[in-house]
């Protein structure tokens, strides 16, 4: 889970990109501008936008860590370049998810801001301000129709300064496309029109679809409150900052997956009860 990256980061950082001196450093970021098509794991494709970037997987760890944040392998950048706010595209193989399950928002919150006490250890080993899970921005929600899985969570840091993860998860044939929206509060409701516009260009590839599934494909060992759970459940959530040159400074956060035990693992260590569709 990511707090808002300040939108100074990616404007300076694609200005730069596109515009350094001979003195300066050279190019820090790859970007693929739009218009144009980003590829995704090796099963989706994102269309970008003319005025939107994306990084590929590599990129973007060098992007996530540049803030002093813990990269999740295979996270992907899709951002406009207003810089209001930022997206992350991550596939997660875990196989079919079975979506017959209710959703009780009381008990995941409280799941969630217990994973918080795991990820505030972290940050003191590491120096950084701890983050308070506040509550549910928007409840989880699940469309049948479209096959997506959307909630809205909201973190406060020690100055009381607050931003809001947006989490969308789209089931396909072999796993999740994990899609996290990071914005702040006073620009969340039009960063997520914006953002639900663009994100109609994400699509699977043919047989990657959930519709696709066919019998003997592998199921996952749980169901949609894990994505939910298990999309909280943090070591630490980091406070970034900006530091290629003065004008990158600014605050930032990410609550992410624990790096030593992956989320697969996690949920099957959890809600380890195999799934089968009807």
């Amino acid at each position: 889970m990511k707090n808002l990256f300040a939108a100074s980061l990616l404007l300076a950082a694609i200005c730069f990109s596109s515009g350094a001196s001979a003195q300066d450093e050279p190019p820090p970021f790859k970007w693929q501008r739009g218009p144009a098509t980003g590829a995704i794991a090796d099963n989706a494709t994102i269309a970008i936008p003319e005025d939107f970037v994306f990084l590929d997987a590599d990129e973007t760890a060098r992007y996530v860590e540049m803030s002093e944040n813990i990269p999740s392998e295979g996270e992907q950048l899709f951002a406009p370049t207003s810089g209001d706010w930022d997206a992350y595209f991550e596939f997660m193989p875990e196989g079919y998810i079975k979506d017959n399950e209710t959703l009780d928002p009381d008990a995941l919150m409280a799941s969630m801001k217990s994973s918080q006490k795991e990820s505030n250890a972290e940050r003191r080993r590491r120096g950084w301000t701890e983050l308070e899970m506040v509550g549910w921005h928007i409840e989880p929600r699940y469309d049948p129709q479209t096959k997506v899985l959307e909630w809205a969570t909201i973190l406060k840091d020690d100055t009381a300064s607050q931003t809001i993860n947006y989490n969308t998860r789209v089931l396909g044939r072999k796993g999740i496309m994990t899609v996290q929206l990071v914005a702040s509060p006073d620009r969340f409701d039009t960063s997520l029109v914006e953002f639900k516009g663009a994100l109609k260009g994400f699509t699977y590839k043919q047989g990657e679809r959930y519709a696709d599934y066919q019998a003997g494909d592998h199921v996952a060992e749980y169901g949609l409150a894990a994505l939910v759970a298990g999309g909280a459940l943090a070591i630490g959530s980091k406070k970034g900052f900006f530091g290629m040159i003065a004008a990158f400074f600014a605050a930032a956060w990410k609550v992410i997956i624990p790096v030593s035990v992956g989320l697969g693992v996690w949920m099957k260590r959890v809600f380890g009860k195999k799934n089968d569709p009807e």
